[in-house]
């Protein structure tokens, strides 16, 4: 079972935006919602790099292209020695 639903981490990461431009870096706003929070500041400072991902700000692979990916391989994580 998740430790965190998704609305929890969807909250946590608007909470983030909200307050980023209070701070001189994200990483303060990062930590300043982390102890509201009482969560790692590392598990928040994931969860934000996902979602700028996902929202196109931030390069990467989307969180929708690495479930397509996941799912493509078969399942097969096995490796050929």
């Amino acid at each position: 079972m998740a430790r965190y639903t998704n609305e929890m981490r969807e909250r946590a990461v608007r909470m983030v935006a909200e307050v980023r431009s209070e701070h001189p870096h994200e990483t303060a706003a990062l930590r300043h919602v982390a102890g509201l929070l009482g969560m790692n500041v590392e598990i928040l400072r994931l969860w934000v790099h996902c979602a700028q991902v996902d929202a196109g700000v931030r390069p990467g692979t989307t969180s929708e292209d690495a479930v397509s990916r996941a799912g493509s391989d078969g399942g097969s994580h096995s490796t050929e020695g």
